[in-house]
């Protein structure tokens, strides 16, 4: 679903915002319809891979829970399993057909043929995470609610194409018992937008925010 699609511009973005408006007082039940959604918009493109990034986010979680109860010296070997984990599934997949193709055509018997598909966004969302596990254990992250994890995790408008933010640049926007209209000032240029490889639009966004933002290696066929 691209952002210039008509079904996300006419049908799934109209249903999120006016949702997320509607129940704007209520903050976790407007979160957990951004997390529903973005989850349903992630799926849109392969629904297996669902399940690859909830676990991915739970494991997240749970280690950044851990990084938090501990602290000291076992919360610094948390956040090295945690980054050594979040690399090698990110490694495994961005590269294990060429080294299984390199095998095919060095050795005399033949491997299984690389057919592993990488997973759409793999890179952006590793490293969402990466970045939230270093913030959690300098204690810069306030907020480790599960639900508000996935939200910062899995954000639709963020979700494929970046930027890379930390959780503390981002969550505070949902925080507003009000949200603003300013959301809608995007509407018009979707179209626009979706048409370029580095569309990001941010939906959501705030416009005063000035924290830094960082993108990370964009894999092949990532972005769509």
């Amino acid at each position: 679903m691209l952002y210039n699609s008509y079904v996300f511009i006419f049908l799934f973005l109209p249903i999120v915002v006016a949702g997320y408006y509607a129940l704007g007082r209520r903050r976790t039940i407007a979160i957990a319809l951004v997390v529903g959604a973005s989850l349903f918009y992630y799926g849109y493109w392969n629904p297996k891979y669902v399940a690859l990034l909830l676990a991915s986010i739970g494991a997240n979680y749970i280690i950044g829970c851990a990084i938090v109860r501990w602290g000291g010296a076992a919360a610094k070997s948390f956040l090295v399993l945690g980054i050594v984990g979040n690399l090698a599934l990110l490694g495994y997949f961005k590269y294990a057909n060429f080294f299984l193709e390199t095998i095919n055509r060095s050795a005399e018997f033949a491997s299984p043929n690389g057919d592993i598909v990488l997973p759409l966004a793999i890179s952006f969302f590793t490293f969402q995470q990466i970045t939230y596990l270093v913030d959690t254990f300098r204690g810069q992250v306030r907020e480790h609610a599960f639900l508000t994890y996935m939200l910062f995790v899995s954000f639709f408008p963020q979700l494929i194409a970046g930027p890379i933010v930390h959780h503390g640049e981002m969550m505070p926007q949902f925080a507003r018992k009000t949200p603003r209209a300013r959301i809608f000032e995007h509407l018009p240029r979707l179209p626009q937008l979706g048409g370029r490889e580095d569309a990001n639009p941010l939906i959501f966004h705030n416009r005063t925010s000035k924290g830094r933002h960082y993108r990370a290696p964009n894999g092949g066929g990532e972005s769509r």
